[in-house]
């Protein structure tokens, strides 16, 4: 069932379906961009369709065993690619993640390049972001309830190490791994004018997207270790000697990556359920929350008690 369609559970059956991870959590998430739709490594597969406070996520979410450890993979776009950026409901995924037990999140993105030395087919690993969006919903708060977390370090730099070490352990022969960067989220769905990609690359950004940002941030106040798989598939429209990009190109180059951001992110769960690091995005909401819980809405506590639980 598509999570995009109304669920045919009762509150009931969601609860006791949801009481499960409660018990056994999902330790381990997985969001795949366009062209990584499915993990065709995971085994012993189940879809579960979470409705949110914030609505439906993008898909049901597939919760499997990649090589023995429980995995929750969510196609970012739905599966068919039904979804643009801008629709995206990303408090929804989040939440949905957040409500299966993950604590570590790695998102696997398309993006174009801004700087020459990073390749079609190349991986980053960004450790910085610039928000260009215009029309994102990037907090679960409000209506009562003012949290600020602390993002100068917008990706938990640890599980972004266990990331970096894992492409470079695959010794890709056509792949080069850039360790850190700048991702810049552009709002889309059209790509850059050539004004605005020469205008990003002044800013010494390294890639461009259109989905990581509202990720991360809400990542962040869910208390999940964020970390993003950059795919490049084009350099965007700044470069003299290549085309424009288009959508041919850049599916047609993920789709030659899909297959080592698999490996990558084999080699990812392997090494966060030998040894998970630690996080400070995992208490990222100790000192974020100024608004006294005690005197708060009760239908906002109720709504966002998945994430303050432990700090009523």
């Amino acid at each position: 069932m598509s999570a995009s369609q109304p669920s045919s559970q009762s509150a009931s059956q969601l609860a006791s379906q949801l009481a499960q991870f409660q018990q056994r959590p999902v330790k381990i998430g997985v969001i795949g961009g366009s062209g990584l739709y499915q993990m065709d490594a995971l085994t012993e597969v189940k879809e579960v369709s979470v409705e949110t406070p914030f609505g439906s996520p993008s898909d049901a979410l597939i919760v499997g065993k990649l090589e023995g450890v429980p995995v929750a993979f969510l196609a970012r776009h739905g599966r068919g690619h039904t979804l643009t950026p801008s629709e995206l409901p990303f408090r929804a995924n989040i939440y949905a993640m957040k409500a299966l037990g993950v604590e570590y999140l790695i998102s696997a993105s398309a993006v174009g390049s801004l700087k020459a030395e990073a390749k079609p087919l190349d991986m980053v690993v960004p450790d910085q972001f610039i928000d260009r969006t215009k029309n994102r919903v990037s907090t679960f708060f409000g209506e009562g309830i003012v949290g600020h977390i602390s993002f100068g370090d917008p990706v938990c730099g640890n599980l972004a190490q266990v990331l970096a070490d894992s492409v470079e352990s695959q010794q890709f022969e056509e792949v080069t791994l850039h360790r850190g960067g700048t991702y810049v989220c552009m709002e889309g769905p059209a790509f850059s004018t050539k004004a605005e990609s020469q205008l990003y690359r002044s800013w010494d950004a390294t890639v461009i997207g259109m989905t990581n940002l509202p990720e991360a941030k809400l990542a962040r106040e869910a208390e999940i270790a964020y970390a993003t798989l950059a795919l490049v598939t084009d350099y965007d429209c700044w470069h003299p000697d290549h085309d424009s990009v288009t959508v041919e190109m850049v599916i047609g180059n993920l789709q030659k990556n899909a297959v080592n951001a698999q490996k990558v992110i084999t080699e990812v769960v392997r090494r966060l359920n030998e040894n998970p690091p630690t996080s400070e995005a995992h208490s990222a909401l100790k000192f974020a929350i100024i608004t006294s819980l005690d005197k708060a809405p009760k239908k906002t506590k109720e709504k966002l008690d998945l994430l303050l639980k432990k700090y009523l």
